[in-house]
């Protein structure tokens, strides 16, 4: 069989496929027939990862729009991500209080599952407590915890609110974490149960009742946890081939010490930008998918124009490391775009001069000079009064602590920069394009080498459904081809290779899913089909 016939049926994934011997070896034909040897079952992309994912949370495709913050995955992306069966949490990092509740406003108009974000904010644990607090009163239901280094307070109450028993005797767990991890430390946390000295306090706060309590020893914080690789934003570095293997190996270790009643899914995200990566997650053991820094390039992230047209520019190594707002003091780094802005290479001076300096007042003139006239483009004076009206607002504790200590009021005056960066990008300000944050990892980079020349090369194209349902695709059409090849097909290079394409969303769906069902034959009805 040639080649290029050989290619053709493997991508009509959606068909079964039998296997027969011929004189080459082991072919495929989409005919019934005597010589047949075995059969290649249909391929969905709803298939690629654990059914218990989407049947826990009421979705059809194992894949999480995940939330990239200040807004940028706004309520529209995750109104859009539910619409097509994907699972969408809303950005909530780095927002105050009452955005996020504005945020939730919005979201109450979607009545298809959906999620925000709770990040660890050690400068401004307060922040993290509240924001806890309005999603539990709120009713929010899927909660990712991200950039946590252990469990604290906000994040244990949110996973032990609502524990009970049920009829049948199992835990019923209305409030589902999604924990980011990318060392197996921090996994083991998460995989374990609350620690329960923070359980015990509280209850004597009257936050969790004596029976939740009871039952948080009896489940893990997150019984959804994604091993995140090579990302945009906070990360290690680490290659998700290498991250992943230990913590579903520590899944399976902790859940047998534990003996959880409950399924624990590990899911990956970091560098998955095409196809294959994504496929190869899935062949790794991932439960789940999670994307980010690609979601920027979608009409309906709340990335600017201008920002937007910089990463599509992006190859895969331009990226690189850079200091974080949120944890500047302690020298936590997140992976920003190089290409088209000066903003790592700014953000390391204000680190450098941080590191190196008591104060302000204790740095050379020459040296702040050199910071306000190359950095900040702004006087150090200009720059506190908006500081102080920035913290009046949010957190009026921080400038009491500025008024002790110095060095925190030097901390928030280069936070400005940081901040600001990043909101510059947002709202398209092209005077201070070399300031521009963009968290990106490789994956971006390669999104834009696999789009090119295609459909979803044109900026308009990019909906975040577009952007998932090819990836998903893509993937299950690798993994067909993979199937094949391991049952001694001579699958040509051309069959593990997918060019984008529209396909059906939501509106479409109910239609081909009809089609579909028919060439199903284990009697299970797929979900999304190719338009």
């Amino acid at each position: 069989m040639d080649p290029a016939t050989i290619a053709a049926h493997l991508s009509d994934i959606r068909m079964p496929l039998h296997l027969v011997q011929d004189h080459t070896g082991v072919a495929v034909t989409r005919a019934e027939t005597d010589r047949r040897i075995g059969t290649l079952p249909p391929m969905y992309p709803e298939w690629l990862g654990d059914r218990g994912f989407g049947a826990t949370h009421g979705v059809r495709f194992p894949y999480v729009v995940g939330e990239m913050a200040n807004g940028i995955a706004t309520t529209r992306m995750v109104a859009a991500a539910a619409q097509t069966g994907l699972l969408g949490f809303f950005g909530a990092a780095g927002l105050g209080v009452d955005r996020v509740e504005r945020a939730l406003d919005e979201l109450g108009r979607t009545t298809a599952p959906l999620g925000v974000n709770l990040i660890h904010t050690p400068s401004e644990p307060r922040l993290e407590t509240h924001v806890a607090d309005l999603l539990l009163r709120r009713g929010v239901t899927r909660i990712s915890a991200s950039a946590f280094m252990d469990i604290t307070p906000a994040v244990a109450r949110c996973a032990a609110t609502g524990l009970r028993v049920g009829p049948d005797g199992a835990i019923v767990r209305p409030v589902h974490i999604f924990a980011k991890v990318s060392r197996p430390e921090t996994a083991a946390a998460f995989l374990s149960p609350a620690p329960r000295r923070i359980v015990e306090a509280l209850v004597r706060d009257g936050l969790l009742t004596a029976d939740e309590a009871w039952l948080a020893e009896r489940v893990p914080v997150a019984e959804d946890v994604t091993v995140e690789g090579d990302s945009g934003g906070h990360t290690d570095n680490r290659p998700l081939a290498a991250v992943l293997p230990a913590v579903l190996a520590l899944r399976d270790e902790l859940t047998e010490r534990y003996g959880y009643q409950r399924p624990v899914r590990v899911g990956a995200g970091g560098g998955l930008g095409d196809p294959l990566a994504v496929a190869a997650a899935f062949a790794l053991g991932a439960a789940y998918v999670v994307t980010g820094s690609v979601n920027q390039l979608a009409v309906e992230s709340g990335m600017s124009a201008d920002a937007r047209e910089l990463l599509a520019a992006a190859d895969l190594a331009d990226v690189t490391m850079a200091p974080a707002a949120d944890m500047f003091e302690l020298g936590v780094k997140v992976q920003v775009l190089r290409r088209g802005t000066m903003y790592a290479t700014r953000a390391a001076r204000l680190y450098e001069a941080y590191r190196a300096h008591a104060s302000l007042d204790a740095m050379p003139a020459q040296t702040l000079a050199a910071l306000e006239r190359d950095v900040l483009h702004a006087t150090v004076e200009e720059i506190w009064t908006q500081t102080r009206a920035f913290w009046e607002q949010r957190d009026p504790a921080q400038l009491t602590l500025a008024e002790r200590d110095p060095r925190h009021r030097m901390a928030l005056v280069f936070r400005w920069y940081l901040g600001m960066s990043s909101r510059w990008a947002i709202d398209g300000e092209t005077a201070r394009r070399t300031d521009y944050q963009l968290w990106a990892g490789p994956a971006v980079g390669a999104f834009n080498r696999w789009t090119r020349g295609s459909f979803l090369a044109e900026p308009a194209e990019r909906t975040v459904a577009q952007i998932a349902l090819n990836l998903l695709e893509g993937a299950a059409v690798v993994t067909r081809a993979h199937q094949a090849r391991t049952v001694g097909v001579p699958v040509p290079p051309e069959a593990f290779t997918f060019r984008p394409r529209r396909l059906a969303t939501a509106a479409t769906t109910a239609t081909a899913t009809t089609t579909a069902t028919a060439a199903t034959t284990d009697g299970r009805t797929p979900h999304g089909v190719a338009a």
